[in-house]
């Protein structure tokens, strides 16, 4: 059981550095990075929001910005105090309660043409066994995807475009190949590691359930 543990935080070890090997030449990419806040801090999510199960009682955060990788990427801005957004939300049976910090960026790495909506919070109430993509879903559609499952856009922003590669000058680069994306980690690493990912996260879970049951 110890070694298969060991597996999935290899995999995302390696994925980061994946990640982070950006072009030379490129400012970053154009994304939606995801958090968790604890202890008064914001750390990057090591879980994409597909796989990731918060408690009840949990503060999440989305930030919309460039980043270069995951040491560059932007914090969601402002307090983030669980019992305050979720205050009016009293707890369920059945049910927990997320805090969900949704920072739309600023004007600078706003795709031309479009301006951020302002940073706001939200309280999602939801089934005991939900993940954190289906908190955010309950209170920010419209969601939007790729084919790939990277998350593109939060209440309908961005309205087009995902995980653009920038060049310094923050112009978006056009590719000739297929887009780099990366739906677990929001970081633009390739598809095929995405699902190696996935692979390693439900067979980790087979194995837990198959120990469980003897």
């Amino acid at each position: 059981m110890t070694a298969v543990r060991r597996t999935v935080p290899a995999l995302l070890a390696t994925l980061l550095l994946l990640g982070s090997a950006g072009p030379a030449g490129a400012a970053g990419y154009r994304y939606w990075s995801f958090w968790e806040r604890a202890g008064g801090h914001w750390t990057y999510a090591t879980q994409g929001p597909s796989l990731a199960r918060p408690d009840d009682g949990a503060v999440q955060g989305f930030r919309f910005a460039v980043s270069a990788d995951s040491a560059d990427a932007s914090r969601p801005r402002g307090t983030a105090d669980f019992d305050t957004i979720c205050a009016g939300t009293p707890a369920k049976s059945g049910t927990k309660r997320v805090a969900l910090v949704l920072d739309f960026g600023t004007g600078a790495d706003a795709p031309s043409g479009e301006t951020p909506p302002g940073r706001r919070t939200a309280c999602a109430r939801v089934p005991s066994d939900a993940t954190s993509a289906d908190a955010l879903a309950a209170v920010a559609k419209p969601l939007r995807y790729d084919a790939n499952a990277l998350l593109c856009a939060i209440a309908g922003y961005p309205a087009k475009g995902c995980g653009e590669q920038v060049a310094a000058g923050g112009a978006t680069k056009e590719k000739s190949g297929p887009r780099d994306s990366g739906p677990s980690l929001g970081l633009p690493i390739g598809a095929g590691a995405v699902a190696l990912l996935a692979a390693a996260a439900a067979w980790q879970a087979r194995r837990r359930r198959r120990d469980e049951s003897g």
